[in-house]
Formats: C-alpha cells, sequence, structure tokens
C-alpha cells in the first residue's frame, strides 16, 4: 500500500527501540494495533525481527521524528521510499508442493495426449516441470512410463480450470491456420455416386462407359415351348425303336 511503510512491522521494532514516540503514533504510522505495539516493547511480538531504520530508508526525516516526539497528538507523515523495490516476477516452473508432485507426470501425460498443441513452456507453467521430464514422457523413456496413468492437472490440484483454459486458447490461437482454399470438405452424395468417382476408386479408365449386368427377364412361356419341344422330339425316338 502506499501508505503503509516498508516492512511495517521491522519499523515499529525500530521506532520503538531508538525513539520516543507512543504507541498510539507507531501504530497509526505503521498500520499496526495499538495493543500490537505494546507487544513489541514488551518483547511479546516480532521477537528476531530486526529493526528497519525509516531514516535511513527515507521513509521519515529526523525533524518529523523529533516533531511528533514533542507532540504527542502528532501523527507521523509517510516520505516517498529512496528504496525502489522491483516486482517479484516468478521464473521457472511454478512451485508444487510436495504431496502433488508424484502426479506431475501423471498431468502431463493428459496434457500431451489431450491438447498435443500445447507446447512445452505452457505445460511448464501449469503442472510445474521440466522440459526433460515432458521430452520423456512424449518419448515414453520416462522411468515409469509403465504405471502412468493420464489425469487431469485441474483434478490433480496443480492448476484451475481457468488457468487450463486460457493456456488451451492460446495454443489454439497460434497453431498453424490451413491456408484458404485447402480445407478439405466432403464430396457430396452426387458427386461421390457418379460414374467417374467410381472408376477413380477403382482405378478404372474414365472414358469407358461402366458395363452394369443387367439381370434377364424370364419368359415362362418360352420355357414352357422348350419342355414342350423336348417331350415331342423324346416321343417320336421312342416311336422309333419300336418299329
Amino acid at each position: 500500500m502506499a501508505n503503509t511503510p516498508l516492512m511495517p512491522k521491522a519499523t515499529a521494532v525500530w521506532l520503538v527501540d531508538n525513539t520516543a514516540l507512543s504507541f498510539t503514533q507507531i501504530a497509526a504510522f505503521c498500520r499496526l494495533h495499538p495493543l500490537e505495539v505494546k507487544a513489541i516493547a514488551d518483547g511479546e511480538a516480532a521477537q528476531g525481527i530486526k529493526g528497519l531504520d525509516p531514516i535511513l530508508t527515507g521513509q521519515l526525516s529526523r525533524e518529523e521524528v523529533e516533531k511528533a516526539q514533542r507532540d504527542p497528538n502528532y501523527q507521523l507523515k509517510l516520505q516517498g521510499s529512496k528504496v525502489v523495490v522491483p516486482e517479484s516476477k516468478r521464473k521457472g516452473p511454478r512451485y508444487t508442493p510436495v504431496s502433488r508432485r508424484q502426479d506431475r507426470p501423471n498431468a502431463i501425460l493428459w496434457l500431451v495426449r489431450n491438447h498435443p498443441e500445447i507446447k512445452d513452456a505452457q505445460i511448464m507453467r501449469l503442472v510445474g516441470t521440466t522440459k526433460p521430464t515432458i521430452a520423456a514422457i512424449r518419448e515414453r523413456t520416462h522411468w515409469n512410463s509403465a504405471n502412468l496413468t493420464p489425469s487431469d492437472p485441474v483434478t490433480l490440484g496443480l492448476c484451475s480450470q481457468l488457468e487450463l483454459d486460457m493456456e488451451v486458447e492460446k495454443a489454439a490461437k497460434n497453431a498453424p491456420q490451413p491456408a484458404p482454399g485447402t480445407e478439405e470438405t466432403l464430396m457430396s452424395v452426387e458427386d461421390s455416386t457418379s460414374e467417374d468417382a467410381i472408376a477413380a476408386a477403382f482405378s478404372l479408365d474414365p472414358s469407358k462407359p461402366i458395363q452394369r449386368e443387367e439381370e434377364e427377364e424370364i419368359d415362362a412361356d418360352a420355357v414352357f415351348a422348350k419342355l414342350n419341344s423336348l417331350k415331342s422330339e423324346n416321343a417320336d425316338e421312342d416311336e422309333d425303336e419300336d418299329k
């Protein structure tokens, strides 16, 4: 907070030890409760905390401290700090509690199988691992590959659903898009059942018409006439034999 000194308890320890300010004045300046400042003075709190000089860090002037010591009702005013505290940025993989570290290979296997578009750096951010481990799981050279079971990292508590969704969306945006006009589409029924399509599928010459076997219709009268002619021929042969 802008109105709070750096390391409030350490500042309170120094003011208690080195000034004659009241507990109320120190508490108001350090944004602490007066009873907490009293406990610091009695040695019941902030044990082992080294005092931080607010005058040395430029948060208070010596004149301001002397003015407050002369007037118990005066409240100290915080000056701009001369110490610039850099913003902490997390580098490297996410910290994973010891109890959850055994679940990381299962989570990596789940991400590799279900979201192959996610890069290794994104997996490292999600589950807190290293590139060699990811490569070993991808190539199935991990020492425990036979016993790994794909598990959702959200279910395992290694990351939140929001973090996973953000990484998946980011990977989808960075994925290469197909060139216009090269998207694969399904052929219509008319095109897939045309003679040219069938000829191409069976490596036939499309210039030659496809010969289709047509079922011949059976003529019943012709069949009976044929049978009658056969019977008459047999009867003539029998008469010749009798003669």
